[in-house]
């Protein structure tokens, strides 16, 4: 039983709860573009971890079968500790993926988004695989693989209701609990904020060795990272770190150097390539949010194609069990297509038009070759055909604008 997938209506519940508090309010802290952004690097995230489990829960289960002491009976104590001992571990491996290079370069996609709402908790990693490791201790003392595996997903869904700006200071909740204003916090990038509340469920881990900080009233959080994103592409989201560490290292005149780029606290460059390589300095008085203005039609086709996007995602993560292989692989391959090719409408690109019909003939295709159940291949015939209908307008208008411009010089 996935725990997750199955908590996965509701978590699209309550972001639309949210959305209605965000307009009736006029909080405006949702943009169509970053919503997008975060709900694919989500889905990314859940599909591409289809293939990187093998590895945390083949390793985990063999250290429980060599290493353990002895097998903790199944019975509500041993869980009720697992779940702590779980956030413990939590911990530590959320805090050193803040403070290690290579392994912020997998958690950075997380903390990309410069909105914070309930599609934030969504935008996750694609690319974590060492994070097995800060959980063997439990492994030795021998909690089982499936109470590891379900209080792991429980922590992951606590951790979803806390990203969000609707929910004030929660008196002595706070003192014990992981909060959406202690979480706030975490999110930001004010000097005051930065690397700070690592805990899942728990605040008293911080509280215990020094990294707690307050919300305070007079410091508003400045959301995102220090090195922007600027980007709607979910792909480069997950791999632009791991990109400026490769450079790094590859322009690093001294041997060990290569080497520590990737191990050395995060933002640590050597010295002679923060000479010859410079990076922007941020100011964090002028900041400004990265945005790419987009027409309603823009809007309303990445949404619905996002929708359609989720919507095989999900149907691939309920029936992957009894999926031939290369039906496993085309489906995950033609996922990450898509949220990159919605991406590249998010962001303008000139070539998006052309993938977009391209992904579309691709669905029609498969419709007409592959057999799904009448109500799927009705929704995905809606989907596609109303999809084209828009792509053919943005076309048009893309075709106005060029022949204008052309016009102009």
């Amino acid at each position: 039983m996935n725990i997750i997938l199955m908590a996965i209506p509701f978590f699209f519940l309550l972001i639309i709860i949210e959305l209605v508090l965000d307009k009736v309010r006029h909080t405006q802290y949702y943009r169509v573009n970053d919503s997008i952004n975060s709900l694919t690097a989500g889905v990314l995230s859940r599909v591409t971890g289809i293939a990187r489990r093998v590895i945390p829960f083949s390793m985990y289960a063999l250290c429980f079968d060599y290493l353990s002491l002895t097998v903790l009976p199944d019975t509500p104590w041993i869980w009720a500790m697992a779940f702590v001992l779980y956030d413990f571990c939590y911990y530590w491996f959320h805090r050193l993926h803040h403070e290690v290079n290579v392994l912020w370069a997998s958690h950075v996609v997380h903390h990309s988004s410069e909105e914070y709402n309930l599609t934030t908790a969504l935008r996750q990693t694609s690319s974590g695989l060492v994070g097995w490791i800060f959980y063997l201790p439990m492994a030795v003392i021998g909690v089982p693989v499936h109470i590891l595996v379900a209080v792991g997903a429980l922590n992951l869904i606590y951790q979803f209701w806390v990203h969000t700006q609707h929910v004030p200071k929660l008196g002595w909740y706070e003192w014990i609990f992981v909060t959406p204003s202690n979480h706030r916090v975490h999110h930001a990038q004010n000097q005051l904020y930065i690397d700070r509340n690592y805990g899942g469920v728990f605040i008293l881990w911080d509280r215990l060795f020094g990294t707690f900080q307050e919300e305070q009233e007079d410091e508003k959080p400045i959301y995102g990272i220090r090195k922007a994103l600027h980007s709607w592409n979910p792909l480069w989201a997950n791999v632009h770190v791991y990109t400026q560490l490769l450079q790094d290292c590859r322009h690093a005149q001294r041997w060990q150097d290569k080497f520590l780029v990737w191990f050395k606290p995060t933002g640590w460059r050597p010295t002679d390539v923060e000479k010859n390589y410079p990076l922007a300095k941020v100011d964090l008085n002028q900041f400004k949010k990265f945005d790419v203005n987009l027409s309603i039609n823009s809007k309303v086709y990445c949404s619905l194609q996002h929708i359609l996007t989720l919507v095989i995602a999900v149907m691939f993560l309920l029936n992957v069990g009894s999926m031939t292989e290369w039906q496993k692989w085309g489906t995950m391959a033609f996922i990450v297509f898509s949220s990159y090719s919605i991406g590249s409408i998010l962001e303008n690109r000139e070539f998006a038009v052309v993938l977009e019909w391209l992904k579309n003939i691709l669905v029609c295709m498969a419709l007409v070759m592959i057999s799904v159940p009448s109500w799927l291949a009705v929704i995905l015939w809606v989907a596609t055909l109303s999809s084209m209908l828009l792509l053919w307008d943005l076309w048009q208008t893309r075709r106005g604008k060029l022949t204008a411009t052309a016009h102009t010089q």
